[in-house]
């Protein structure tokens, strides 16, 4: 029977071209091409309906299975059935597929993870979400970034500088705040539950209570800001001496913060902290229990300084990168990118420090920029962050910098902003060396309510399943996918893999997938991230036309 359809098919297919008497009276299923043959060069989808066997017992065996819903960014195809597979944190956050705006990225090096990545936020640019890049260190998002009118910064030696004091965003933010009318009474009575204010009958009362709470705002802010530049500093700190301030350091350092805000004018720099902790100023004894004594302080902060003063250094380890007020501040209204990759890999410490800079400085923003859109400043925005690399961050530091990314990557979903992180393994994460670290850097992925998974090795497999469930049908997927691409006469060739995820939404079934790549993502080389091996060759694509990354 399978055969008898072939030929049909064959035939009608064959009538297309055909003139004359011998037309046969079946078209093809686009109708005949000629005037009045009906041709259709788009083919619209029947409509479908969906029900249990239970609601609609006559039409068992169903036609068609239950389908993946068209909500998201477009990635590619079902590998079984060849549907389209659409998917974004975003829109399956808005849409109740997901629990939390967050997704992780899971495949071994050169399968298209990034890619995967690119084409959901090329697809949500589409649907007005921001792409902000927070550390790019290959790079593998520059292009899509600049083709998109975004922002690039180039962090590195002797290229732009973070300070970790800056605060221009808040007092922008604050001036905005101020400068802005009284909502009319519709906009305030729909401010009100995004404000976390009570439901009031009178519109009037509205505009009261957000006029208020923008007024409280302000020191909300101010407040928010002073604890996260207190935590990159220490953060930094961390990171430079591979373990934690101690308590008495760490009381030392928000008072030396707390002592720049209340006396100096302008932004400050850690130049200006290290003054303050060798000025010795009351406030800074009382947080030191020097007792009056000036050696004991001495002794109690000279490890301090040295610390700061290695962040200093430029001919140092960390390049004098924090040493100078900021020059490189991304602009939040539009996509963005921290470019690191100027930063060799083998300096371990800088490209943690850099990293650790970029994810502070951008998610203070959208916080920021969420708060105005809250409070009705400016119209609300989404983003999307990619965070990557975070095991490198963890890994230099040694201890103590779980804690702190954990705390970054606690979006809520209150804070308008997807979280995509990647990883090449698990066992990225499970570098540290105490137990409980290994843990909470677990829990990274265990909170992502969209996987996208490609080809791993075995020994990943029983990480995975203390991550979320998986069938043996769905691990050897990605047993098959990990493999190395075939030996040909041309001497190389296309990884099995290549492009081949599982996408695990929640604890349902995973849907395999093929990412699919157009014809204008091709043209304008997004993908193509192996710039340094083409140079002069021009570009160099697959059979399917897909580039690894």
């Amino acid at each position: 029977m399978a055969r008898r359809t072939a030929d049909r098919a064959e035939e009608a297919e064959r009538a297309v071209h055909t003139t004359g008497p011998e037309r046969p009276a079946i078209p093809s299923k686009r109708g005949w091409k000629r005037p009045g043959g009906g041709y259709s060069n788009h083919i619209a989808p029947p409509p479908t309906w969906r029900g249990t066997s239970n609601q609609v017992c006559g039409m068992w065996p169903f036609a068609l299975g239950a389908g993946m819903p068209l909500v998201g960014a477009p990635l590619g195809k079902h590998l079984l059935t060849g549907a389209t597979v659409c998917a974004d944190p975003i829109s399956h956050f808005e849409a109740g597929i997901l629990n939390a705006p967050t997704a992780t990225a899971l495949a071994r090096e050169g399968l298209g993870k990034s890619t995967a990545v690119r084409a959901m936020l090329l697809g949500g640019a589409a649907f007005g979400q921001i792409p902000l890049i927070l550390g790019d260190q290959k790079p593998d998002y520059v292009r899509l970034i600049q083709l998109l009118d975004g922002e690039v910064v180039v962090l590195g030696r002797g290229r732009a500088y973070l300070n970790p004091l800056d605060v221009q965003m808040i007092v922008d933010a604050i001036e905005q705040l101020r400068a802005a009318p009284d909502p009319d009474a519709a906009l305030a009575v729909r401010l009100l539950p995004g404000l976390e204010l009570p439901s009031v009958e009178d519109p009037r009362e509205a505009v009261e209570l957000v006029r208020a709470k923008r007024r409280a705002m302000e020191s909300e802010l101010w407040a928010d800001a002073r604890g996260k530049r207190h935590t990159m500093v220490a953060g930094l700190c961390n990171i430079r001496r591979g373990q934690p301030l101690s308590d008495v350091e760490d009381s030392v350092l928000a008072a030396a913060l707390a002592e720049l805000d209340d006396s100096y004018v302008g932004e400050p720099t850690l130049v200006d902290v290290m003054k303050v902790i060798e000025d010795r100023p009351a406030r800074l004894q009382e947080a030191a229990y020097d007792e009056g004594s000036e050696e004991r302080y001495r002794e109690t902060v000279r490890p301090l300084v040295r610390t700061i003063r290695a962040l200093l250094e430029p001919h140092g380890e960390m390049g004098g990168l924090f040493a100078h007020r900021t020059t490189g501040r991304i602009d939040i209204e539009r996509a963005s990118c921290f470019d690191t990759s100027s930063i060799p890999e083998d300096q371990t410490k800088l490209v943690a420090a850099a990293l650790t800079a970029c994810w502070q400085h951008g998610f203070t923003a959208v916080n920021t920029r969420v708060a105005l859109g809250l409070a009705g400043v400016l119209p609300m925005k989404h983003y999307n962050a990619v965070v990557d690399e975070t095991w490198r961050v963890m890994l230099a530091a040694r201890s103590g910098m779980v804690d702190r990314i954990n705390a970054l990557t606690r979006l809520n979903r209150q804070v308008g902003c997807a979280l995509i992180m990647a990883y090449h393994t698990i066992r990225d994460l499970q570098s540290m060396a105490e137990e409980h670290e290994r843990t909470k850097a677990l829990g990274f992925i265990q909170r992502s309510g969209m996987l996208l998974i490609g080809g791993l090795p075995p020994e990943e497999f029983d990480r995975l399943r203390q991550v979320r469930e998986f069938s043996d049908k769905e691990l050897r997927y990605l047993l098959a996918w990990q493999d190395a691409a075939p030996m040909n006469h041309a001497g190389h060739g296309e990884p099995p893999g290549r492009g081949k995820f599982l996408l695990k939404l929640g604890s349902r079934p995973g849907i395999p997938l093929h990412v699919a790549l157009t014809q204008a993502e091709r043209r304008a080389r997004i993908h193509e991230t192996s710039t340094a091996w083409n140079l002069g060759s021009g570009p160099r694509e697959s059979t399917n036309g897909k580039v690894a990354v």
